[in-house]
C-alpha cells in the first residue's frame, strides 16, 4: 500500500532509504490521480521490497511540486540515493509501469 506519511523532511526521506523511492505528485481533486492510487497498489504487490512507494499531496506540499517542477498531475519521480532517475507524467498501465520501474532498479 502507498504510505500517506508526515516526514520532517524530505530530503531525509529520499536519501536515508535502502531502496529506491517512488513519488507520487498528487492532488485530492485530480480524477487521473485517483486512478493511479490504484495502479500504484497493484505495482507495489508485483514489485513489494523492491520499491517504497510515497505519496505527496501537491496542496499541502507546494514547495516540494515547485522544487521538482511539477505541472501535471499525477507525476511520478522514482529517486535512487535521494537523485531523480525516473519521471513519469500522467497514468501508465500496471505493466507498463512495472517494467519501466523495472528497469530503473
Amino acid at each position: 500500500m502507498a504510505v500517506k506519511q508526515q516526514f520532517k523532511s524530505f530530503a531525509d526521506l529520499i536519501q536515508n532509504s535502502e531502496i529506491p523511492v517512488l513519488v507520487d505528485f498528487y492532488a485530492n481533486w485530480c480524477g487521473p490521480c485517483q486512478m493511479m492510487a490504484g495502479i500504484l497498489e497493484q505495482v507495489n504487490a508485483q514489485i513489494k521490497g523492491k520499491v517504497k512507494i510515497v505519496k505527496i499531496d501537491t496542496e499541502r506540499y507546494p514547495q516540494l511540486a515547485s522544487d521538482y517542477s511539477i505541472h501535471a498531475l499525477p507525476t511520478l519521480v522514482l529517486f535512487k540515493q535521494g537523485q531523480p532517475t525516473d519521471r513519469i507524467e500522467g497514468v501508465l498501465a500496471v505493466e507498463q509501469l512495472v517494467q519501466r520501474l523495472r528497469a530503473n532498479l
